[in-house]
């Protein structure tokens, strides 16, 4: 990927007294409900625009589980107006790039290019989006690659680990399901099926339209009129929802044994929803805890004894709930002393609490953190259009920072107490072996 430069400023700067760049935000919303929000950065050359349709594996059902994936790698097989080589051709002939992700809340498409090219972009995405045709010749082969795509995160422990233990975490809710689908579900997708799940999720209602960079909010509005003003607000009964309350989690063992050569640990509980109004203490609570080589879990089982190379802390906070817990690759004789010396951190915020020092240095560590991804064009773009679905809103970074840097020692002690309990968290283990087998235990 070519790195696009900045343009020259002619002015000099005053070092000692420099200029707060301010954000230039702004929302519209179509009359078929499709909302825009858009951030001006005039300063860069480039722009990024994102499509995010309010939808994920969240929304499915055990029988279509990972279609929203699927449509997601569907979408560029092919359109009425363009081929799939065309498609892929669009964007990289100026130089930019289309992609597209799928997560348990949403799926996401999006394009970065030269400011001059804010239109193809619109245009290309739109086109993917609202009019793939899933062409019939393509389909077979696409699940074929997606079931490669699950074989290899089957190949990757210490990240399909994860799937595990959402799976043991939320039990028989809709986030229990893996983004991918399973091997079963994706041989049982239908084009019927893909247009259906389609009607019904990517309507105008369930689009917000996301542009950070080189770019004027009426300009994005009047390209967004122009391509998706007469998109359909179809009010069809959605699948399964997951604002259902979530049980109590339950202390439970999961043990897996697997042909690898280490053996993976992720452990933890459910967490807070991203609309908590507590979630930047919760973030203090995680950085200081496994984010980074300062952190407590790095310092004590790596650095300390040994027995780790990677161990981190994890804080996934989701509109209705969240995930928090800790994972560890480590010897499969080590298993035991690193999950020990896990409960001993935990139980020393519980008790003890943190330091002062600890919370100004963790703190400044989670303003720097955020800070320096503002200046990726696409971290904003995502900024933007992820702020609109959770909050209706767009969060300011000073409304961040201003929250980061009000929480206090006993705001952290507090989240400590509430959610490191043993008798709620949940653990799976891989352990290396010959033969695989699996093996559940409630933990009394």
């Amino acid at each position: 990927m070519n790195k696009l430069s900045k343009r020259r400023i002619s002015e000099k700067i005053n070092i000692t007294n420099p200029v707060k760049i301010k954000q230039i935000y702004n929302k519209t919303a179509l009359p078929n409900g499709i909302r825009i929000v858009t951030e001006e950065i005039p300063h860069v050359r480039s722009l990024s625009l994102g499509f995010w349709i309010d939808t994920g594996s969240q929304n499915e059902t055990e029988e279509n589980n990972g279609i929203s994936h699927f449509i997601e790698h569907m979408a560029f097989k092919g359109t009425k107006k363009r081929s799939a080589r065309e498609i892929a051709q669009s964007i990289e002939s100026v130089g930019g790039y289309l992609n597209a992700f799928t997560s348990k809340e949403h799926t996401c498409f999006y394009a970065r290019v030269l400011d001059e090219h804010l239109e193809l972009a619109m245009d290309i995405l739109s086109d993917i989006v609202f009019s793939s045709t899933f062409p019939r010749k393509e389909l077979e082969k696409e699940k074929q690659v997606v079931i490669e795509e699950i074989k290899r995160a089957e190949d990757d422990p210490d990240d399909i680990i994860h799937d595990y233990f959402d799976k043991v975490l939320f039990k028989d809710h809709p986030l229990s399901m893996p983004v991918l689908g399973r091997e079963e579900t994706v041989k049982l997708y239908s084009r019927r099926s893909l247009f259906q799940y389609r009607k019904c999720r990517y309507t105008a209602k369930n689009l917000v339209i996301a542009s950070a960079g080189n770019i004027t909010h009426k300009k994005v509005v009047e390209l967004a009129k122009k391509y998706v003003g007469k998109i359909d607000n179809d009010e069809q009964k959605s699948e399964k929802m997951v604002n259902q309350e979530l049980g109590i989690p339950n202390a439970v063992i999961s043990e897996y044994y697997k042909p690898i050569l280490q053996a993976h640990i992720c452990m933890g509980t459910l967490g807070m929803s991203i609309r908590d109004e507590r979630r930047f203490a919760m973030q203090v609570l995680n950085t200081l805890l496994g984010d980074g080589m300062s952190s407590r879990l790095f310092q004590n089982i790596r650095e300390k004894y040994g027995f780790a190379y990677s161990v981190y802390s994890f804080n996934n906070m989701m509109k209705y709930t969240g995930s928090t817990g800790v994972y560890i690759g480590t010897d499969d004789s080590h298993v035991l002393k690193c999950m020990d010396l896990v409960w001993k951190e935990l139980r020393s915020i519980k008790k003890k609490g943190i330091s002062k020092s600890e919370l100004e240095r963790t703190k400044e560590q989670l303003k720097g953190s955020i800070m320096l991804g503002m200046e990726n064009i696409p971290n904003r773009m995502i900024r933007l259009g992820s702020s609109e679905l959770y909050f209706g809103k767009f969060i300011s970074l000073d409304t961040i920072i201003s929250g980061i840097e009000a929480v206090r020692r006993e705001d952290v002690q507090e989240i400590a107490e509430q959610l490191f309990s043993e008798d709620r968290f949940a653990t799976v283990i891989f352990h290396p072996t010959q033969k695989s087998k699996d093996v559940e235990k409630k933990v009394r």
